[in-house]
């Protein structure tokens, strides 16, 4: 006596839901964070899994030193696999020696639109415009020292 999923209902896939974060050295170039995102997400699609987003939440400063670093790059993977692709990814990563910190969490659900870190970020900006204070370090124009000297 087999069983049967009743008439409507849809078959339950095998796949599990995660969120994985890791931390980058701050010495990083964006380019080279980026690569490391690629080369998770090869790691994951090579074990028939799926990423199905990628957030890059920038350089964050730390509450504490890891490894001599104040700062360190967030990336954050929304992916849909088995528990066998997270074991492998956890190893990559463990292995990398650009990575500083890393983190899975198996989830119920992914969140629709953009993450809580992602909302925070443009809320952010959003109240320093209407406050008129000064922008971001990222947002405002680089001088050179000769022209802080004058």
């Amino acid at each position: 006596m087999g069983w049967a999923p009743a008439i409507g209902q849809h078959k339950v896939s095998c796949m599990a839901l995660y969120e994985h974060v890791f931390l980058a050295r701050q010495d990083l170039a964006q380019a080279q964070v980026d690569a490391l995102a690629e080369a998770a997400t090869k790691i994951v699609e090579d074990n028939q899994g799926k990423v199905v987003k990628t957030e890059t939440w920038g350089l964050r400063s730390l509450a504490y030193k890891i490894a001599k670093n104040r700062k360190a790059h967030y990336v954050m993977l929304e992916i849909d696999a088995p528990a066998g692709v997270v074991a492998e990814l956890e190893r990559q990563t463990q292995i990398n020696e650009d990575v500083i910190r890393y983190m899975t969490v198996k989830v119920d659900g992914h969140e629709e639109g953009p993450s809580v870190m992602m909302r925070k970020q443009e809320r952010d900006r959003e109240r320093r415009a209407d406050r008129g204070e000064r922008p971001d370090r990222a947002d405002r124009p680089r001088r050179d020292r000769e022209e802080e000297a004058a």
